[in-house]
C-alpha cells in the first residue's frame, strides 16, 4: 500500500476507503481491463528494475540514504516494494494481505531494510517474477480478497500493484519522476482519484479546483497522491 507523506518512520497504509468507491471499482473482471493494469503493471516492474540495475551499477547506490518520503531511506522503499508483491500473492491466497496485520507489515519493511543494494534488489526482482507468476496462473478474478486498509474484487489488484510500483518509483528519489510516468497510468490513476476527492467534498459533486485543473495532470496527480503542492491550494487530503 502507498505509504503516504507524513513525518513518521511507521508509515500508515493509504487508501483506506478506496476500495469502496462503487463507481470506482468494476463489479466483474473485465478480460481487457485486466490485461491492461496487468501489462501496465509488468511494463512498470521492467522500467523500475531497469533503473534500480543503473543505480546499483553505478557505484553509488546507498540504500541509507533518504527517500522523497519523511522516516524512510531507499532501504525501506525497496524493502517495502518487495514485501507488497508477497502480500499480493498471499492475498490470491486468500490470507490477510500482512501476517500479522499493520505491525507485520511494518516490521517486515523495517527487516528488510539494512540490506546492501545488490540484495535489495534482487528480493524486488524475485518478488516480481514470483508475482507475475501468479498473475499468470490465477483464474478466479472475481472474488473478494481483504487487503490491510479492506476488501476488494481480486481483479483491483494489477491496478493497485501498478499504483505501487509507479509511485514509490518515484518515491526512490533516483531519477525517475512524475513527469515520466506512462500517460495511460495517469489517466487511469486521475480518474480514480479526482472520483475520491469529490466524494470526500461536502456536496460529493464538486469539481476540482482550478488551480489544479490548470495543472499538467502528471503535477495534478502528484498533487491528488500527496506528493507536491500546488501554489494556493491546501493538500488534497485524500489521504
Amino acid at each position: 500500500m502507498l505509504a503516504p507523506i507524513r513525518p513518521s518512520p511507521i508509515i500508515p497504509s493509504c487508501m483506506a476507503s478506496a476500495c469502496h468507491g462503487a463507481s470506482t471499482f468494476r463489479p466483474v473482471a473485465d478480460p481487457r481491463e485486466l490485461d491492461r493494469d496487468v501489462a501496465g503493471a509488468a511494463a512498470a516492474h521492467q522500467r523500475l528494475l531497469a533503473d534500480l540495475d543503473a543505480w546499483v551499477e553505478s557505484g553509488d547506490a546507498d540504500p541509507a540514504s533518504s527517500s522523497s518520503l519523511p522516516g524512510w531511506s531507499i532501504g525501506h522503499v525497496l524493502s517495502h516494494l518487495a514485501r507488497n508483491a508477497v502480500s499480493h500473492e498471499r492475498m490470491l491466497d486468500g490470507l490477510e494481505q500482512y501476517d500479522g496485520g499493520a505491525e507485520g507489515r511494518s516490521a517486515e519493511i523495517e527487516a528488510g531494510a539494512d540490506r546492501p543494494a545488490a540484495a535489495l534488489v534482487l528480493d524486488v526482482r524475485r518478488t516480481i517474477w514470483s508475482l507475475e507468476s501468479r498473475w499468470a496462473a490465477h483464474t478466479d478474478w472475481d472474488v473478494t480478497v481483504d487487503r490491510l486498509a479492506g476488501s476488494c474484487p481480486a481483479h483491483d489488484l494489477p491496478f493497485r500493484r501498478w499504483r505501487e510500483t509507479a509511485v514509490h518509483h518515484v518515491d526512490l528519489g533516483i531519477g525517475y519522476t512524475f513527469a515520466d510516468l506512462p500517460s495511460d497510468y495517469v489517466r487511469l490513476e486521475l480518474r480514480r482519484l479526482e472520483m475520491l476527492w469529490m466524494a470526500r467534498r461536502p456536496m460529493g459533486l464538486t469539481t476540482l479546483p482550478e488551480a489544479a485543473l490548470h495543472r499538467p495532470p502528471h503535477e495534478r496527480l502528484a498533487w491528488l497522491l500527496g506528493r507536491s503542492a500546488i501554489d494556493g491550494l491546501p493538500p488534497a487530503g485524500i489521504f
